[in-house]
């Protein structure tokens, strides 16, 4: 049954909603290294199914973004067969991503940027961006409109509490207002959309009032808010990547990567370590109410789409032949803590087989069950 409380996201007070256009998006979540290549494994699955080329948008936060900024950068470079099939995904995309979860960024771009008189550690993690991922890329590299999905890589404004977009066609908010076309780096882009904080946040964007068009122009177009940004974390605000999808498509995949905030029978007492504890609750709770709006939304038809999971159990989807993956083994996986930590080779291939299986079920059981049942990329399973 639906239930009457559901009503479309509203991302501006007083917008009167419309309804969604007919069109396909992708969300990807939050949640480092693990997130980035649980997704990488999403991906290999949505292309197989012929999936990948019908997107219309891909919206993503923190990890997801990592992910999402390199398919945006190769997007034009993918070689599509006569089945909307992408025959070069793993060279082009999956490779190098798979090669950064050899470094560990967070460690090392902390302490440089603590010792460094001239580089914030918010820098320092666009330096690894750069070196391993982006190059000097910008957002006029993604593909326009006409040319792919549509690659929007959320932020979290800490001064105006809502989302900052980066986009080929424009970044900004709507309280502040928006910058046509800008010519950003993307690994600057992504750097402030995984800024986790507290110790990979703020990422402070220096700019110029008059690069804001006037026409966009939301409460807050003026200084300091048009000259100095400062940017956090995109799931700070929303760590599915949803919102910037679910205004404008009827159907929404939404792959989440996230963690989970563990329990603890000895919390501590003192401020510091109980306030970030209490921080983490609060996350906690935010991510599962996001999550259990989005699937209520789904089964209230608001949407059509599907959700997976990395601590989903795959049994739940009750598809016919789903590909082996004890619950056991998927949960060790889910505990994956939340870092930019280099990781083995086997941890690395689980998590894509997992990110692979999970989005098989869901895209079998609730966006085409016609698609045939896929196989693990990498031998050995989860």
């Amino acid at each position: 049954m639906a239930s009457p409380n559901l009503q479309p996201i509203r991302l501006i007070p007083g917008e009167v909603a419309k309804p969604p256009s007919p069109g396909m998006a992708l969300c990807l979540s939050g949640g480092g290294y693990r997130a980035m290549v649980f997704h990488l494994g999403a991906l290999l699955r949505l292309n197989e199914a012929g999936l990948l080329k019908k997107l219309n948008r891909v919206s993503s936060v923190s990890g997801g973004s990592i992910t999402a900024g390199m398919l945006g950068l190769r997007w034009n470079a993918l070689t599509f067969n006569t089945q909307g099939v992408a025959t070069n995904l793993v060279d082009a995309v999956v490779k190098p991503v798979l090669d950064l979860a050899d470094h560990t960024l967070d460690v090392i771009s902390i302490v440089e940027g603590v010792i460094s008189p001239f580089k914030s550690i918010a820098d320092e993690i666009a330096d690894a961006y750069r070196n391993h991922l982006y190059g000097h890329a910008t957002l006029q590299d993604l593909p326009s409109d006409s040319q792919g999905p549509r690659f929007v890589i959320n932020a979290t404004n800490v001064q105006t509490k809502v989302l900052w977009r980066f986009s080929k066609p424009y970044m900004g908010d709507y309280r502040v207002g928006l910058i046509k076309n800008p010519t950003l780096e993307l690994a600057v882009a992504v750097g402030a959309s995984s800024a986790f904080p507290p110790v990979l946040s703020p990422v402070e964007l220096k700019l110029h009032s008059e690069q804001f068009d006037p026409t966009t122009a939301g409460d807050l177009q003026k200084p300091p808010f048009t000259t100095n940004a400062i940017l956090s974390d995109g799931g700070v605000y929303d760590n599915l990547g949803l919102e910037t999808a679910w205004k404008e498509y009827d159907t929404i995949l939404v792959s989440d990567g996230g963690g989970l905030t563990a329990d603890d029978p000895h919390p501590h007492t003192d401020w510091t370590r109980h306030a970030y504890r209490i921080l983490e609750l609060l996350d906690n709770q935010v991510g599962s109410l996001r999550k259990r709006w989005v699937v209520g939304s789904f089964q209230a038809g608001l949407r059509k789409g599907t959700y997976w999971g990395i601590r989903t159990n795959i049994a739940d989807y009750a598809v016919s032949t789903p590909l082996n993956c004890p619950f056991a083994a998927t949960t060790e996986l889910a505990n994956t803590p939340t870092r930019l930590s280099a990781m083995g080779e086997n941890l690395k291939q689980r998590l894509v087989n997992w990110g692979y299986a999970v989005c098989d079920a869901a895209i079998r059981k609730h966006v085409d069950p016609t698609i045939p049942v896929g196989s693990f990329p990498y031998t050995g399973g989860v």
